[in-house]
């Protein structure tokens, strides 16, 4: 028998620390600033359409942060990023870093935000010319660059490259720098995401500045920042106009739309019943343990905020 959801999962923290200098409470994650290291918890909130959902997901956080931490860690030699240490399933310990608010989205096949502005009739996004004749899940000829604008609260905007440079978003070195690492990032996801029999469809990196230095930030490759196809049998469903198998939180989206909800100002936020919710769990684990080979270690015994706060404590009195 599963246990009460709201008992297992972790929707916020509130910690307080020797030392510490603000806390910031985001979309999923709760980032506890020192100065010049950052902890950064992976909560089980959940988001879409840019609004925070009304029950939080057991286990997503960890799901998030140890994929994030594979990921991190498997692409130093392609460029430097933010992570000092992962002391817990939940917990990241790093630099930090000025944030460029920038989201560098690449975009391998045609799905999504993408294929929705493209069954609208649009065939430029963020000033990327997309081909006609293209269908749903269509693979681009090359990955394509969809940069959106970071945005503190409500919704990210797609913004084009030449606009970004124009408004002095950001210098023309640092964005070469940004788009040169997506771009490689992005190809080593992919290598990496064949390896475990999965497509990777398109993702978001964010970067920001250490020292003068562009460093990836953020999460990466996670199933709230990527989407993922099976790939076994990916063609024949192409061929046979079959909607592809995935594993992201795309299917949150669609049950949202399906009980009308795309985050507009007019429409009411759905019910999440219990087998949702769990749905949703299942699904989020089921992609680490294809993505990373390993087992998941659910604990639902654990006094997990007991657990984070501690961990916190001790390595930044470490290094105090």
């Amino acid at each position: 028998m599963r246990p009460n959801i709201e008992s297992v999962a972790i929707e916020s923290t509130d910690f307080t620390f020797d030392h510490l200098e603000t806390v910031y409470h985001g979309k999923v994650r709760d980032l506890y600033d020192f100065g010049n290291r950052i902890a950064i918890v992976a909560t089980d909130r959940i988001s879409a359409f840019d609004h925070i959902l009304p029950r939080a997901i057991p286990f997503k956080g960890q799901v998030l942060n140890q994929i994030a931490t594979y990921f991190l860690e498997a692409t130093t030699d392609i460029c430097s990023n933010w992570l000092v240490e992962s002391p817990d399933p939940n917990v990241s310990i790093g630099i930090k870093c000025e944030a460029i608010k920038i989201e560098m989205v690449v975009r391998g096949y045609l799905a999504g935000h993408a294929w929705r502005e493209y069954q609208s009739g649009k065939r430029v996004l963020c000033g990327v010319q997309m081909p006609d004749g293209m269908k749903e899940a269509d693979r681009f000829p090359a990955p394509i660059i969809t940069p959106a604008t970071k945005a503190d609260e409500g919704h990210d905007e797609d913004i084009s490259k030449v606009e970004i440079l124009a408004q002095g978003l950001v210098q023309p070195s640092i964005y070469s720098a940004m788009e040169d690492y997506a771009l490689r990032l992005f190809a080593r996801g992919t290598e990496m995401a064949a390896d475990k029999g999965l497509i990777l469809v398109d993702t978001k990196y964010e970067f920001g500045l250490a020292n003068e230095e562009v460093v990836l930030i953020d999460e990466i490759h996670t199933p709230d920042s990527s989407r993922y196809y099976i790939m076994e049998g990916y063609e024949q469903r192409q061929a046979a106009n079959e909607k592809q198998k995935q594993l992201s939180k795309e299917f949150v989206r669609e049950w949202l739309m399906e009980h009308g909800f795309q985050g507009k100002d007019d429409q009411l936020m759905p019910h999440m019943p219990d087998e949702f919710v769990w749905q949703v769990s299942e699904r989020y684990i089921e992609l680490y343990e294809i993505l990373t080979g390993q087992p998941f270690q659910r604990e639902f015994d654990v006094d997990r905020q007991d657990r984070i706060q501690s961990v916190i404590q001790t390595r930044m009195a470490q290094q105090s």
